[in-house]
């Protein structure tokens, strides 16, 4: 199956985790069919809630919609903070940057966990950094930017050490690894789990998120949301693309493909990388890094410099999609390195 894969004329966007072959065609068309009154009402979120929680098998009251994952992570930090003058938040790096600004705009103090020389995940010393004054742990599995995978048991065991708080288990790219939290949830009163409809579905741009937890962990969630947070595009957008199993499956596949082509490239350019279970693969290609984006730039080919993340130097970030995409990606990347080297 074939979803019009072709690189497209402005450029390759990855370095930013997207869908690069967009949304389905469906959510295209459920936008088209929104109507003059559609706009003028306040939108229904009651049947696109309970899509969302059969899509993710969880009973009714276990989903709140919020504005893009970045409105879970603010209230998640907002929530933390709400009864404590002195919390604090504990932050594994490497780590997207908006928890650090989200618990910055809470008033939490932040603890950050450097990363091990192989960047996986510190298990032992987040447990360590645990004491009384926490009140929120935030964990990205797979991670970012790495790709790496939780290990087994862990959420569980920091939700035993860090009662008073909550282990925000961040599964943006859950989709492409196939693994989640949301079993742990009813155990666990004290996790939460965000997820984000941009990475696999291609909202990116119309800012879909959930916050998956029980009832009564959700509850104070939602007393610091604004009551119509997704507007009606958005709603209509998200109906349609969870309806459309078969592009989801086609885009996580090529997913699949992309980052195979990325390690074959890395182990005949030897390169270091990272096996990744999201959409996208660290690569370690040293001093060469800034030159590299820069010069993928100039070509229209946009991926990321981390060389500046914790744990990252001289890595850059590239975003697995269309396979198609990706092949553009490593030519140039090839001829790029090639010329460098003579």
């Amino acid at each position: 199956m074939n979803y019009n894969a072709e690189p497209p004329r402005d450029g390759l966007r990855l370095h930013l985790n997207e869908n690069t072959a967009g949304c389905s065609p469906a959510v295209l068309a459920a936008l088209r069919s929104i109507e003059r009154t559609d706009t003028a009402f306040y939108p229904d979120y009651g049947p696109v809630t309970t899509i969302v929680e059969r899509s993710l098998g969880v009973a009714a009251g276990w989903v709140q919609l919020t504005n893009g994952l970045d409105e879970g992570l603010h209230v998640a930090a907002q929530a933390a903070a709400r009864d404590t003058r002195e919390g604090s938040t504990v932050i594994v790096e490497p780590a997207f940057e908006m928890y650090g600004a989200c618990a910055d705009a809470a008033g939490l103090r932040q603890i950050h966990i450097p990363p091990r020389a192989d960047l996986s995940f510190p298990l032992d010393e987040v447990l360590r950094a645990i004491d009384g004054s926490v009140r929120l742990v935030s964990v990205t599995d797979p991670g970012n930017p790495t790709g790496l995978p939780v290990p087994a048991g862990a959420i569980a065991r920091l939700a035993q050490a860090a009662p008073q708080a909550t282990i925000f288990v961040d599964e943006a790219y859950a989709d492409f690894s196939g693994r989640t939290a949301i079993p742990l949830l009813d155990r666990y009163r004290n996790v939460a789990v965000g997820r984000t409809f941009a990475k696999a579905y291609g909202l990116a741009a119309l800012r879909v998120g959930a916050l998956i937890a029980h009832p009564d962990t959700l509850a104070l969630y939602r007393r610091l949301l604004p009551p119509y947070s997704l507007n009606i595009a958005a709603v209509r957008a998200l109906e349609a693309a969870l309806g459309d199993r078969a592009y989801l499956d086609w885009y996580v596949s090529e997913s699949e493909l992309s980052r195979r082509l990325i390690y074959e490239f890395c182990g005949r350019a030897g390169l270091v990388y990272w096996p990744s279970e999201a959409n996208f693969v660290l690569v370690r290609v040293g001093d060469e890094a800034a030159g590299l984006v820069e010069s993928l730039g100039q070509r229209g080919i946009l991926v990321r410099d981390k060389s500046l993340a914790p744990g990252c130097a001289g890595c850059v970030r590239i975003t697995a999609g269309v396979s198609a995409h990706t092949r553009t990606c490593l030519a140039a990347m090839e001829d790029i390195l090639a010329s460098r080297q003579n």
